[in-house]
């Protein structure tokens, strides 16, 4: 069911140029929770007016559907300024932009380690992806893409 949910969501937002970024699921049996990640297509950023034509597309979707029989609650968002990245075509995109990366690298004396660095470059494809990150000093590391447990965009409020 989920497949097919994420497919049915992604056909009611791809008319509007969005893409599904993400979708979860929460609630109870009884009223289901439905929590929506859209973004535009090619990574491009959304606006709140872009979450409202999302919400009541997909809603009439639903209801037409019956989806939970109809009592369910819908949350449409964007991946928000912290945003995950999840694959090499997250990592390129945001080169030159800061994150915060949980990694576990084989051979790396401080084993699984959590920095804020710069994304400097994605060598390679195909799953065997090379991340090229920049700490503060300048200093790169190398790692494999897969040894990255967790990775989102860092934000800071100008003063």
């Amino acid at each position: 069911m989920n497949e097919t949910l994420e497919a049915l969501v992604a056909s009611e937002i791809k008319p509007l140029g969005l893409e599904l970024f993400e979708l979860k699921f929460g609630g109870s049996r009884a009223r289901p929770v439905l929590d929506v990640r859209v973004e535009g297509e090619g990574g491009e950023k959304v606006s709140v007016d872009d979450c409202a034509a999302a919400s009541r597309a997909i809603e009439r979707r639903l209801d037409a559907e019956d989806f939970g029989g109809g009592r369910y609650v819908l949350e449409v968002s964007s991946p928000g300024i912290e945003r995950p990245l999840r694959n090499a075509k997250d990592w390129k995109r945001f080169v030159g932009r800061s994150a915060v990366v949980t990694a576990n690298v084989a051979g790396d004396p401080a084993g699984r380690r959590t920095d804020e660095v710069e994304i400097a470059g994605v060598e390679g494809d195909n799953g065997e992806e090379i991340v090229i990150v920049r700490n503060e000093r300048g200093d790169e590391r190398r790692f494999p893409l897969a040894a990255v447990e967790k990775a989102r965009l860092a934000f800071h409020w100008k003063r």
